[in-house]
């Protein structure tokens, strides 16, 4: 697998990050703008926005469309590999929302 202990370090590789699995939450309704994806995740700088998209692009998971128009408009949107992660990470998130108080309690003990 190219360097790949296993799928899982293929898999942590391609979300790694703080802003992978939240730019594929944020495109789950559909195409959006950079600005509105930045609006959305109002902590990430517009550097860190637009490597991590092309990251997640080269990785095949968003696509970019670029629309021949002044000014110039781009949208990102997912893949059908990168629904497919989604909806595998949906069940992770659900997991910490109903594990939060013990997590919270052993991270102040």
């Amino acid at each position: 697998m190219d360097g790949y202990s296993c799928g899982l370090d293929l898999a942590v590789d391609l979300i790694g990050g703080k802003w992978k699995a939240l730019i594929l939450w944020e495109l789950r309704e559909g195409p959006q703008r950079f600005n509105s994806l930045g609006r959305s995740l109002e902590k990430v700088s517009a550097k860190m926005l637009t490597q991590q998209l092309k990251e997640m692009q080269h990785d095949g998971l968003v696509l970019r469309h670029s629309y021949g128009e002044v000014p110039p408009r781009v949208e990102y949107s997912m893949t059908d590999l990168g629904q497919q992660l989604l909806a595998l990470l949906e069940p992770v998130g659900d997991w910490a929302e109903a594990n939060y108080p013990s997590i919270r309690a052993a991270r102040s003990a």
